[in-house]
């Protein structure tokens, strides 16, 4: 499947705040910490939990969101199908951007080990 500027769009404009919840519902539901999410988080961008909290109550949009993110440089490690979408493939940053952190959390759901989902280059 192919992301498309529509679909690129209609992220942009979706607020943090209206996903957050599910995600910690997600991982919790799995026996997973809000603490664990904040790491995951934290790692892809940079936020910790008080900014990621903040953000959340700012209901700012996914694009002001990655805008501000400083994403991990060993971001481009992360792969797979998330959303039915290859994340190393797909084209519009801010999507591949919100798939990578879907895909994360859906990693910590899924119970693997965080060594593993905080991805580091093979030495």
């Amino acid at each position: 499947m192919k992301a498309t500027q529509e679909q690129n769009d209609r992220i942009a404009k979706m607020t943090f705040a209206s996903v957050y919840p599910h995600y910690i519902t997600k991982v919790e539901k799995k026996g997973r910490s809000i603490e664990e999410l904040h790491q995951v988080i934290e790692w892809l961008t940079g936020f910790n939990a008080s900014k990621v909290q903040e953000m959340a109550d700012a209901n700012i949009t996914f694009e002001t969101f990655f805008e501000q993110a400083q994403i991990n440089p060993n971001a481009h490690l992360i792969t797979g199908v998330i959303c039915g979408y290859r994340v190393e493939e797909i084209e519009f940053e801010l999507t591949q951007k919100a798939r990578y952190l879907d895909k994360l959390v859906d990693e910590l759901a899924k119970g693997k080990k965080m060594e593993k989902i905080l991805r580091e280059p093979k030495k």
